[in-house]
């Protein structure tokens, strides 16, 4: 039982922790001309049947003081037939500067519980503060509010979803170091990319680029796992599958639909 938590406990992060892949060129000629709404829908598949529903829909035409922001939201909901073990609805949003893609602000709202993990129901605000080099953090429930330092160009996981989505193009053959911040602490990841030809449901057999990373995981003891995503390679780069290979099995993701521009 206590494997099965610890699994459910690393899919909740696992769709909003790595950056998808577009052309940026193309990509930021078209958001500067014009508003931007798209979603991503997937599927969390364990034991061979789907256990969560995922998405990430990033947009545009913000509207508040300042400069012209962007908008990234991200969800994960439990299916009714499983919730006499566990269920869940958490939400995630990250506020982004337009121009820079430095993220200004990251919003959890987790509702989670069950059998098979554990009972959480809070609010978090985290505010990202570059010149000072450091993030506030707020919880609602209980209240708190602390400083922690972080790295120069650091990111909640959303705003670098739009990092590569919205600005930077990914090749074959690369080398990324990426500083990340989730609200826990602040963390390096390095990532490495390759090309591979795979199958999924969304788009049949695709060539794909593959961006992976191999990193110690603290809810095993520090033992390492592999995480990986793979993108189709031509036209518009749209991430298909998403797959965590841990310390006690595998974990994957499918992309089931895209919609808006």
């Amino acid at each position: 039982m206590g494997k099965m938590k610890r699994i459910f406990l690393l899919i909740v992060l696992f769709p909003f922790f790595l950056p998808p892949l577009i052309e940026g060129e193309e990509q930021q000629t078209r958001t500067q001309k014009s508003l931007l709404e798209r979603t991503f829908f997937y599927t969390a598949n364990k034991w061979g049947m789907p256990i969560l529903k995922a998405s990430i829909k990033i947009k545009n035409g913000i509207e508040k003081e300042g400069p012209p922001l962007f908008q990234i939201e991200a969800q994960v909901d439990s299916l009714p037939n499983l919730r006499y073990l566990f269920w869940m609805k958490n939400r995630f949003v990250s506020i982004i500067d337009e121009k820079s893609g430095s993220p200004i602000s990251y919003t959890k709202e987790i509702h989670q519980g069950g059998l098979l993990i554990k009972n959480k129901n809070y609010h978090q605000l985290i505010t990202f503060d570059p010149l000072r080099q450091n993030v506030v953090i707020e919880n609602g429930n209980p209240k708190e509010k602390r400083v922690l330092s972080i790295p120069l160009e650091t990111y909640d996981p959303l705003s670098l979803f739009a990092k590569y989505y919205l600005k930077e193009e990914l090749q074959a053959g690369q080398t990324l170091h990426l500083s990340v911040f989730d609200g826990i602490k602040p963390r390096t990841m390095t990532f490495h990319t390759r090309e591979e030809k795979v199958n999924c449901k969304w788009v049949g057999s695709a060539q794909t680029i593959c961006l992976e990373s191999t990193t110690p995981l603290s809810t095993f003891g520090d033992k390492e796992g592999r995480i990986q995503i793979w993108y189709t390679a031509l036209g518009e780069k749209i991430p298909i599958l998403m797959e965590l290979d841990l310390p006690i099995g595998k974990i994957r993701f499918e992309l089931d639909e895209v919609k808006g521009n």
